[in-house]
């Protein structure tokens, strides 16, 4: 190879593994952000379920799921099946390869793919907190990482049916956090809602989280690792325009995300006379979610624009929900699902892609999740059970799935 392959390759190759280093920071950000939005008496779970589900993740998509997803014929609805993650490139073929040769390191795709695995996962986990097994949880999690998310991955991402069809992600407002909210959806449908959260006459009982200043740093870190989710998918910066777009991605990404905490905020204080600040930390989410999708293209006002309308759908999409009896603590399927379905919408406005194209994609994607979603949450409930007992509830899921409390100096002892 000459000199200035090698440099762009090495180049190409570290921002990749820096960016996906980054979108593995996020885990922690869902878990801080998770912990706060729960009761205390359910925290030690939340997290033992965030670090075992990035874990399983990175198991499932190294054994099987990176084959499915990117191993398949272009165009194609069923993924090849296979296991692990293929030969590294060779110095040959990134010299001879011409055109098509690899400008980076396959080992860094995987690296990169495995936390956007991770992050779908991470969803689910929020929306089922504080009344569902956690074993049946990380039975969900081996199949959801493993096999449901690399199969829609390999429409998309992959090369098959929905790409060919013109449907457009940049970074994956509906691949990675839409298909999390329709996995979460399934499971909060089968689950049911926590004891007392809905009265008998209607009404709903807020019940609320237990450290706001722990889902404020969630955000936060969420805010930064998402640079490396969106930055990255350009997938390389070695010449001018790709490094051109990386930082327009950067600069997008901020935006949005700022527009939809001030939308959310100002929303929740025309509605409910207060300055609600789990609204303005869903907010920020929602930006992020809708920005996802396309932010190479708009300009950095649009991109605050869009994120602004996240940012009001997310309030609006929360109360509905808690209205429908659908009990989600952290908001997640608003965040991810409502608003990533608004993200994927925006991006024919401001880039050349198919309106019809994406609709497609968003019911193809929504409906493949969902549904084997909700088939592997009923086998489990039928063979061990997806809830915990009503004492377990009220004593918090803590003592009974891991036997310790994650503020034991707050407990009072008989």
């Amino acid at each position: 190879m000459n000199e200035v392959t090698d440099l762009s390759y090495a180049l190409d190759t570290f921002y990749f593994l820096i960016c996906g280093a980054l979108v593995m920071w996020m885990a922690a950000g869902f878990s801080m952000l998770e912990a706060g939005m729960v009761r205390s008496k359910n925290t030690a779970e939340i997290l033992t379920k965030n670090i075992a589900l990035f874990s399983i993740a990175c198991t499932m998509y190294l054994l099987v799921g990176y084959y499915l997803m990117y191993s398949s014929g272009e165009g194609g609805f069923l993924p090849s099946l296979g296991f692990l993650i293929g030969a590294e490139n060779s110095v040959d073929a990134v010299l001879n390869g011409g055109e098509d040769a690899p400008y980076y390191s396959m080992r860094a795709d995987f690296f990169f793919q495995v936390v956007f695995v991770a992050t779908s996962m991470s969803i689910v986990s929020g929306a089922v907190a504080e009344r569902m097994k956690l074993w049946a949880f990380l039975a969900f999690a081996v199949v959801m990482t493993g096999f449901i998310y690399p199969v829609s991955g390999y429409w998309t991402w992959g090369g098959g049916w929905l790409d060919a069809v013109g449907f457009s992600d940049y970074a994956g407002s509906g691949i990675v956090h839409m298909a999390g909210a329709a996995a979460a959806l399934a499971g909060v449908l089968v689950l049911g809602p926590r004891k007392g959260k809905y009265g008998k006459d209607g009404a709903i009982h807020a019940i609320p989280g237990a450290n706001m200043p722990l889902a404020t740093l969630g955000t936060f870190i969420l805010w930064l690792g998402w640079f490396g989710f969106n930055g990255g998918s350009e997938l390389k910066m070695s010449d001018v325009a790709s490094a051109n777009n990386v930082a327009q991605v950067f600069v997008n990404t901020n935006a949005a995300t700022a527009g939809g905490v001030l939308a959310a905020l100002v929303l929740a204080k025309l509605w409910f006379r207060k300055a609600d600040l789990t609204m303005a930390l869903n907010g920020a989410l929602a930006g992020l979610v809708t920005i996802t999708a396309g932010p190479a293209a708009p300009s950095a006002l649009a991109a605050t624009l869009i994120g602004a309308v996240g940012g009001l759908l997310v309030v609006v999409s929360i109360v509905t929900l808690d209205k429908l009896k659908l009990d989600d603590p952290v908001g997640a399927i608003s965040v991810h699902g409502v608003v990533g379905i608004w993200g994927l919408l925006a991006v024919p406005l401001f880039d050349d892609v198919s309106l019809a194209a994406q609709l497609i994609g968003i019911v193809g994607i929504f409906a493949w999740v969902f549904l084997a979603s909700l088939v592997v949450w009923l086998v489990l409930k039928a063979i061990m059970g997806i809830r915990v007992s009503e004492e377990e509830e009220y004593e918090g899921v803590d003592i009974a799935e891991c036997g310790l409390e994650a503020y034991p100096e707050f407990s009072v002892k008989k």
